[in-house]
C-alpha cells in the first residue's frame, strides 16, 4: 500500500516516497529535512521541484502548516535535497 500526501506548494497528491518531507521536530521543534521514519512531530511534504519550494515560501505556507517560524537557511536545504535527489 502506497502512502499519498499533498504537496505544500502545487496542491498536487503524490506518493509519499517522491516528495521531500519537512518535520517540525515534536521534543525540539527542530525543523528535519527527509528525516527518518524515527522523527515524530508536524510534517509537510514538497514536489521535488523549485517552484514547489518557491510557492511554500511564496505566502508563508510552510509557517502556516508547521506552526512555527521557517528561516530562508530551510529554503537553501530544500534546494540542496533537490539538487541531491536530481544528481541521483
Amino acid at each position: 500500500m502506497t502512502i499519498k500526501r499533498k504537496c505544500v506548494g502545487c496542491g498536487i497528491i503524490k506518493n509519499r516516497e517522491d516528495m521531500i518531507k519537512i518535520t517540525k521536530e515534536h521534543a525540539t521543534d527542530n525543523l528535519v529535512v527527509n528525516g527518518n521514519s524515527k522523527v515524530f512531530g508536524r510534517s509537510a511534504y514538497l514536489c521535488y521541484n523549485n517552484t514547489c519550494i518557491e510557492q511554500a515560501f511564496k505566502k508563508n505556507k510552510l509557517q502556516k502548516i508547521l506552526k512555527t517560524p521557517v528561516s530562508q537557511e530551510l529554503k537553501g536545504q530544500l534546494t540542496d535535497e533537490l539538487r541531491h535527489h536530481e544528481s541521483k
